[in-house]
Formats: structure tokens, sequence, C-alpha cells
């Protein structure tokens, strides 16, 4: 750790001590690759998520909640740190960093593949200012030397390098999907048919129990809906009798996953109601990036309509996400259709548990004051987004959303769209023709920003 990092956590550290109010427990939920239409709460037409849609009752449900980045990796670093992807060029996930595509028209940058030590995560404040922290489930944020458990968290169960299982149920390893071979670790002692949403949410649970009388910042990021799709052979054959056509989302497998999802967070919230813990335990559910809608299979994953497009791309399917978040004593249930990213996380909960930020540059803002206030607004000019790879749903390209105005530039061939996603949520309507002066201004912004966080770009074979 760096003189400056160490000095950085100490202040934060002595600030706590001398304030000392009765600290609130962080529960932080974060599903992989969830679309924003794919809950209950958010418009599902086959997906049964009925503890979800309760939670938002209680919750501030945010219906313009936006990824940092349309895959996995940057997003989580985003939320661990509050900073863009850009500027920590931790652009994609490590194993696209490592090759790169060679035959097409632009050669993408070589990308962070790790999150780097010298940054000040979430776990590693929270763990400063008293707390016990724990993350169960997915990292992909590196090697070993870059796990949980050298990033400020107390326990790690289950981060490794991999972004998804080989299988869902156990012993979760093997080469049936992937080329290589893979596991999660920690779970070695698990039975033939455990299942491994259920076993990371049995593995939460315990630390809850343990941690009962002490503050605790616990991140259950659950692999799922992540491929392979794989939901419960019972729960996926009751979904298959469910689908009719016109449906948006006709993939039973898929379905159950999502339920086997909703099925433990009600799981998780029963037991902070049994703990005595549920007035005092902020609690996060959110999403890694939009919804993945290309086949596995041969069948579509998911569908994120009326948005456009997913996974992978900056086009609203990409980037838009569902995300609630519930302050006991403060949100009494309510619907913010504020434009917010993934990158407030980090100085939201700081605010939410009373701790200061750490030195340094942040990106996020925090929504404290949509969560006292649903129909506030944010002090904020723009959201941006760089995602300068390729990706089956996209070539490289970066975004900028000015108020109810967003621009794309594509830089295979320069080309620039732009859409008004009050009228079109859809973007279905290129104005870039129509607005060419605003199109050209909105541009001149993202180029800006993009000096400003010292992005990386691709570049011409």
């Amino acid at each position: 750790m760096g003189p400056v990092r160490f000095l950085s956590l100490f202040l934060i550290a002595a600030a706590c001590l001398a304030q000392a109010p009765k600290k609130p427990n962080v529960l932080f939920v974060l599903a992989d690759d969830l679309g924003a239409s794919d809950l209950g709460a958010y418009g599902a037409d086959l997906h049964q998520t009925p503890n979800l849609d309760r939670f938002a009752d209680s919750a501030v449900r945010f219906t313009q909640s936006y990824t940092a980045s349309p895959v996995c990796s940057p997003t989580r670093a985003s939320i661990l740190t509050g900073k863009h992807p850009a500027r920590l060029h931790l652009t994609i996930w490590r194993e696209a960093a490592h090759n790169p595509p060679t035959n097409r028209p632009l050669l993408p940058p070589r990308a962070m593949d790790h999150l780097p030590l010298e940054e000040v995560t979430l776990a590693e404040v929270f763990r400063a200012a008293g707390y016990k922290t724990a993350h169960v489930g997915k990292w992909h944020l590196g090697t070993a030397e870059y796990y949980p458990q050298t990033q400020g968290f107390d326990y790690n169960v289950g981060g490794t390098l991999w972004g998804a299982p080989q299988t869902f149920f156990f012993p979760y390893s093997g080469d049936r999907y992937f080329r290589e071979p893979r596991y999660v670790p920690h779970l070695e002692d698990g039975k033939t048919g455990e299942y491994l949403t259920d076993r990371l949410t049995d593995e939460a649970l315990a630390i809850l129990d343990r941690h009962r009388a002490e503050p605790l910042y616990l991140q259950l990021w659950y692999h799922t809906v992540h491929t392979p799709i794989e939901g419960k052979p019972e729960v996926a054959a009751r979904y298959q009798q469910k689908i009719r056509e016109g449906m948006n989302h006709v993939n039973a497998h898929y379905a159950a996953m999502v339920e086997s999802l909703d099925e433990n967070f009600g799981r998780l919230l029963k037991r902070l109601d049994e703990l005595g813990l549920a007035d005092d335990t902020i609690v996060v559910f959110s999403s890694d990036n939009g919804g993945f809608v290309n086949d596995w299979q041969g069948l579509p994953v998911t569908n994120n309509a009326p948005l456009r497009s997913g996974k992978g791309s900056l086009y609203e399917g990409g980037v838009r996400v569902p995300t609630m978040i519930r302050w006991p004593g403060v949100t009494r249930g309510g619907v913010s259709d504020e434009p917010v990213s993934s990158v407030d996380f980090f100085p939201t909960l700081l605010e939410m548990a009373g701790l200061a930020a750490p030195a340094g540059v942040r990106d996020g803002l925090s929504l404290a004051p949509l969560l006292r206030d649903p129909r506030a607004g944010l002090d904020r000019a723009a959201l941006f987004f760089h995602y300068p790879h390729y990706y089956p749903t996209t070539s490289p390209v970066s975004s900028v959303r000015v108020g109810e105005w967003k621009l794309l530039e594509y830089y295979e061939d320069s080309r620039l769209e732009l859409y008004n996603l009050v009228a079109d949520p859809s973007e279905k309507s290129d104005l870039a023709k129509k607005e060419p002066e605003r199109a050209q201004a909105m541009r001149a912004r993202l180029q800006e920003w993009l000096t400003q966080v010292d992005a990386q770009f691709p570049l011409p074979h």
C-alpha cells in the first residue's frame, strides 16, 4: 500500500471514530447481465419476481439507471472506485484485454486486465471505518494478486479471475462450455444437484449470521443470469408452459434463472428481518450491464424491448439496468426518472453510511438527494460512455447523454448518431443529419471529456 493511499484511509478512520453514530450495514446485490425489462417491476411479461417487486415498494426504483460500461468488469470497477472505466483504462474484461481481434478494421487498445491495487475501493473505506467486509460471488477483476482479499475484503467466497462458471450446478467446474477449465473457489464441499445461486446465498447468510452484532459491508455479486443459461429444470419446465406468441421473453431457462435470483433475494430480506437488522441495513440491487440479446444454444437469451440492442452496445439496451435502493428511515417507496450511473454508488454509499470520501478524483455523484426525494434532480451536466472495443452488438464507440439527447460516435467510419430519448426511447430515428449543430456540439463535449480522462482509443491496422 502506497503512502498516499495509507494516509487517505487513516484520515477516513480517524474521522469516523470522531463521530461514532450507529453504523448501518450495507448489502449490495449485483446481478450479472440482467436486462432493463427482466423484472416484473420493470415490465417483464414472463419472469416472476415477487420479492424484488415487493422490495420496490419500500425502495427508490430508478427508471434510467445506467452502467458505466456495456460489459461486466469495467462496470464492477466503476462501482468499487467511483471512477469511470475510461479513466481507469479498464474498458473490457480480462480475457478480451489479452486477445483483441486482429481481423477487424481497427485494433482496440490494450486495456488494463485488473483493478490496480493503488485504487481505493469501497471495501477499503468501509474496513477503515470499522466494518467487516465480505465479497461473495463473481469478481472478474484480475488474477489472484488482485482478488477481493487484496482489495479491502475480509472475506472472499467465490471471487476469481473468471467471469462465468462452467455450469450452475455443483461442482461448477470442468470444461463443458468454455475452453479452459474453470471452477468457483471455496465451494468445494457442495452436494450433487446444488445450484450456484442458492449456494452463494447460503454463504452470504452465514456471514450475516456471524457478524450480526457488528457493522458489515457485504456485496453478493451473483453470476446469474450470465451464460451458461441453466435454470433449474423443474422451474424451466413450468415457464415453458407459460410462453406465448408475441412475448418479449421466450427463454424458459433464462426465466428460471431470474426466478432463482428473485427467490434468493427474498431469502436475504427474510434473514435481515429475522436477525432484526432490516431497519439498520442499506440494501442495493442492480446489474452490471444490459441484458444479453444474442442466442444461447439457438434461442435468444433475453429481450430489452422497448430499448434497442443489449450487452456490449452503447444503445440503451446495453447500458440501462434495473436499480433499486432502500435506505431505512429515509426511502418509503418511489420512482426516480433521473439518469444515474454505476459510478454513483461509491459516493452514495459513503454518504448514506456517514463516511468521508477518500482524496482523489471521482466521477460519481451521490444519489442521496434522490433517495430523500425521488422527484429531485442531480447537478450533472452529462453522462459519458466509452467502449473502444468490438462485441457482437457493436464496433468501437463512445457516447454522451445531455438531458434528453444522446449522441454516439463510431470510430470505424466516424459516424455520428443522435437520438432524442424522450421522443424516441427505442433509438429508431437518427437525427444527426437533421440536427447537425447539436450533433457537433455534443461531439465536441464528448471529445473534451475523453481527453480529460485520458481515454484510450482504437487504432487503424
